[in-house]
């Protein structure tokens, strides 16, 4: 690659990049991902040998005898690898005296749809199925037990409620708006209700709310305040490269646990930068990545964590599906300013509308011109600048900008997080 070519892949294509010697130009590239571990079963067992803040799961059952234990597993939105990590949890349940009878597998959808029988098998393997009760998070059925210091009002599934002791299962990777996912998340949004969950999300247009931020982050400090009014004891947790491979499982304390599985999930996709930048280039990467524009916000939030304000995302998406999901794009184009969606939000959260406020929210902060096969009238209706190449955009922002642009090129921008 000749040092004024930067290739960016789109679609299934490549698209090389020129840019001209004389411009203000840095390259940032993902870390290398870590290599799924060889035996998967075998890593969930040494999580639950070696806890992290907190006695074994053994122990902690012995010490509080719980009549009734509940497994928060993910739904099958999510790449958790539920029939890895169940498995050997429910092998620590019976060592430490306790009957399969007394366990219930509790599927955390939040806001989305009843899994079918089916689903859940594949979910949590047949055997497991077979051997223990399996239902799905019934959102109107749900128990006030108290409000948190953020005024998020906290209902749980009454099965939820009416456990003794909850285990928390689920994957940890970066989150746009939590931080990442896993650790707390299981019972916040999984098993609670819908008020619980507009509330605890409306969260998401503070400062703080952003993808890879613990401290200081409001939707992840909230939720982890639920959990612990709820009484999560334990979890155990997946840490997943790019190709939902195992890489890491971290089991223990809560808080403590899943803040030591953030450190792998940084050390793959956490990026130094020294400042920001007037123009940002973002490849989400090419096929499927960005298969479609609800795909690609992905990429975008992230290239938003590096560009300045005022600034310019050339987001660069085939977007071949389009919009890629129908409430994102009713909102996108029945929104008439990029404030409405932000007001439509906290007046009732609803899932592809969050998407919608996801792109309303780098809006706000910059401009984005988007490369990308969509209808360049709808791309103008929706807030954006439409390009047929990557090199106009950049002839178009530099025009804007000046030639004394700093300029950051993401060839990678859904697997890299830049961070100051």
């Amino acid at each position: 690659m000749r040092n004024n070519e930067i290739e960016l892949k789109y679609g299934e294509k490549v698209i090389k990049l020129q840019i001209p010697q004389n411009l203000k130009c840095d390259v940032l590239f993902p870390n290398e991902e870590s290599s799924g571990v060889v035996d998967p079963f075998a890593e969930v067992l040494e999580s639950l040998k070696n806890p992290i803040s907190s006695p074994t799961l053994k122990e902690l059952l012995q010490k509080h005898r719980p009549r009734k234990i509940t497994i928060l597993v993910s739904d099958i939105t999510r790449p958790s690898p539920s029939h890895i990590l169940v498995p050997p949890i429910l092998e620590e349940i019976t060592k430490a005296g306790f009957t399969l009878d007394k366990v219930k597998i509790v599927f955390a959808l939040g806001f989305h749809r009843k899994m079918t029988t089916e689903e859940m098998q594949k979910a949590v393997g047949k055997e497991v199925y077979e051997k223990v009760e399996c239902l799905n998070h019934d959102i109107s059925n749900c128990v006030y037990i108290g409000t948190t210091k953020r005024g998020t009002p906290v209902e749980i599934f009454k099965t939820v409620f009416e456990s003794d002791f909850i285990i928390a299962t689920g994957n940890l990777e970066l989150h746009w708006f939590a931080g990442y996912s896993g650790g707390n998340k299981a019972l916040l949004p999984g098993v609670c209700s819908k008020r619980t969950i507009e509330a605890n999300h409306s969260m998401m247009l503070l400062d703080g709310a952003t993808a890879g931020r613990i401290e200081g982050n409001p939707v992840r400090e909230d939720i982890d305040e639920a959990g612990k009014m709820a009484g999560v004891k334990f979890i155990v947790n997946a840490v997943l490269n790019s190709k939902k491979e195992i890489v890491k499982v971290v089991a223990g304390d809560p808080v403590a646990a899943h803040r030591e599985g953030t450190k792998h999930i940084d050390k793959m996709y956490k990026v130094p930068i020294k400042k920001k930048y007037d123009i940002v280039v973002a490849s989400c990467g090419g096929y499927p990545k960005d298969i479609n524009l609800y795909q690609a916000q992905k990429g975008l939030d992230n290239a938003f964590q590096a560009v300045k304000p005022g600034g310019i995302i050339i987001l660069v998406a085939e977007c071949r599906e389009g919009f890629g999901e129908k409430t994102f794009e009713e909102w996108m184009r029945k929104a008439k300013t990029i404030d409405e969606p932000l007001q439509w939000i906290k007046e009732n959260f609803v899932l592809g509308g969050h998407k919608a406020v996801g792109f309303c929210r780098v809006l706000k902060k910059a401009e984005i011109f988007l490369c990308s096969k969509m209808d360049p009238k709808v791309v103008s209706d929706i807030f954006m600048q439409p390009f047929d190449s990557v090199d106009e955009a950049l002839k178009a922002a530099l025009k804007k900008k000046g030639v004394d642009a700093d300029i950051l090129i993401m060839p990678y921008a859904n697997s890299t997080l830049p961070c100051e």
